[in-house]
């Protein structure tokens, strides 16, 4: 059919799972029904009846904040941010320029004075550098220099990569990456901690214990008791894995290689929490010129095939991502019957036709079965009580298979209640909503030859457009 709508994902390959990914009835599916407090205590897969709440709840919004510099410019950051944490738009170009020489590898959080902070690479990577560099911001936009701080490590060739670290008692520390002037290419992760609240002083460098020398680019997150490094080794440039019951060690690298399939020439590995629990990875594939992220629903054992950062992949270099929970968001009418209208194709409505979910043009003449086709009951997520499932009149959800938007009934599985669970997120057109798979974070409810389907957001206004939907006034 050919028709002026937007072209942008080819159809189906047969046989293909419920949406990209792993196995629909594989063990990755099994430990996605997990909720976020078993995720975190790293506990056993199971196929659990409801997850907790982990999206935003009403009226709030998930935000998440970076601050790359750029491959074309280290001397200066841009800011972007994102709902979903794969579709980043830009906040702010050129944000913030130090005084004096560079910024790399810029790693962000917020602190508890309501700052946001940067610490960072002061030089480019040919020269000696015995600095990081340190600026705050009340706005993510405008940005002020703070210092720049010398790392006092002995013989100091290089202070490269400052990753922030906050742990559970709230103590705030700085993963640096170092060498000295005997081997200035061999680097060693050291941990500085803030030795007071205004972060203008530091304890000495203690080094973490168990990475061991030619490792650089260490970020760590803890889950329960134990602390997980993801840190590249200079030699293999692959992306390692280790862990430790102490946040300096000793570490037991237990991944090496291309353990996670992510592939070699990766570096700045950086780690934030999805709303569905999964732990995303992202990091610079700078052997291809590529950005990329993957993502882990078993404790970092197993991860998805990495796909490339819609969008900025290619611009943006080296950075950390803030998580927040702000007001705002969009909140739908749980409870009520409504019709959902295209938000760029304004005479064009969802519609159930034989169990799948299509776009026709729908009016006041249209007969009362379709009108009825066009209406739908929206209730908290079966997966998540923060998110949305669609039921039609006959008591079937809409949820996703092989791509497809299509009506069953529910069969009481923890796969089909994150199929059918989608979370709201703001959408292109004024009074919008885009709707996010729950289970497959980055993918969207979108039209297609005037076929709902869920496809991967490219980060492009058009598919934001087609994407987007209007809650309007029930048809029946």
């Amino acid at each position: 059919m050919t028709r002026a709508d937007s072209p942008l994902t080819p159809p189906d390959p047969a046989g293909t799972s419920a949406a990209p990914g792993p196995s629909r009835r594989g063990l990755l599916r099994a430990m996605a029904a997990l909720p976020v407090s078993a995720l975190a205590l790293g506990a056993l897969p199971g196929l659990l009846g409801t997850a907790a709440a982990a999206a935003p709840p009403r009226g709030s919004a998930t935000r998440y904040t970076i601050v790359p510099f750029l491959n074309s410019n280290d001397g200066t950051v841009n800011v972007y941010q994102s709902d979903d944490a794969t579709d980043f738009r830009l906040l702010r170009a050129s944000a913030y320029t130090p005084p004096a020489n560079r910024i790399r590898d810029a790693s962000v959080f917020r602190h508890t004075d309501g700052y946001y902070y940067i610490t960072y690479t002061t030089h480019t990577w040919q020269d000696p550098s015995s600095t990081i560099g340190f600026a705050r911001s009340t706005d993510r936009a405008n940005w002020t220099f703070l210092y720049d701080y010398t790392v006092p490590v002995a013989n100091l060739s290089r202070a490269w990569a400052p990753e922030w670290f906050v742990d559970v008692d709230g103590s705030v520390g700085v993963i640096v990456s170092c060498s000295t002037t005997s081997n200035e290419w061999t680097f060693t992760p050291y941990l500085l901690r803030a030795a007071n609240s205004a972060l203008t002083a530091w304890s000495s460098p203690v080094e973490l214990s168990g990475i061991g020398a030619n490792h650089i680019d260490t970020f760590i997150v803890r889950t329960g008791s134990t602390y997980h490094a993801f840190t590249k080794n200079e030699t293999s440039k692959y992306i390692e894995y280790a862990t430790a019951g102490s946040l300096t060690g000793p570490y037991t690298i237990s991944r090496t290689g291309n353990w996670a399939g992510w592939g070699g020439t990766r570096e700045g590995a950086a780690l934030v929490q999805l709303d569905n629990g999964a732990w995303r990875i992202l990091f610079d594939g700078y052997g291809d010129g590529s950005y990329y992220y993957s993502d882990s629903y078993d404790t970092f054992a197993t991860w998805s095939a990495p796909r490339k950062l819609p969008g900025i992949s290619g611009t943006a270099r080296h950075f950390t991502v803030v998580k927040e929970t702000v007001s705002g968001g969009v909140t739908l009418p749980t409870g009520a019957t409504r019709s959902l209208r295209s938000g760029n194709f304004t005479t064009r409505y969802w519609q159930e036709q034989s169990a799948l979910l299509n776009l026709p043009v729908v009016t006041a003449s249209s007969t009362a079965a379709e009108r009825q086709a066009s209406t739908f009951t929206v209730v908290a997520g079966l997966a998540d009580g923060n998110g949305y499932s669609f039921r039609n009149a006959a008591g079937s959800y809409l949820r996703h298979w092989d791509y497809r938007a299509r009506f069953d009934a529910n069969d009481g599985s923890a796969t089909f209640a994150r199929d059918a669970t989608f979370i709201a997120r703001t959408g292109a057109a004024s009074g919008s909503v885009r709707l996010e798979s729950y289970n497959y974070p980055g993918h969207y409810l979108r039209h297609y030859n005037y076929q709902l389907r869920v496809d991967v957001s490219d980060g492009t206004d058009l598919f934001r457009q087609d994407s987007s939907f209007v809650v309007a006034a029930a048809w029946a």
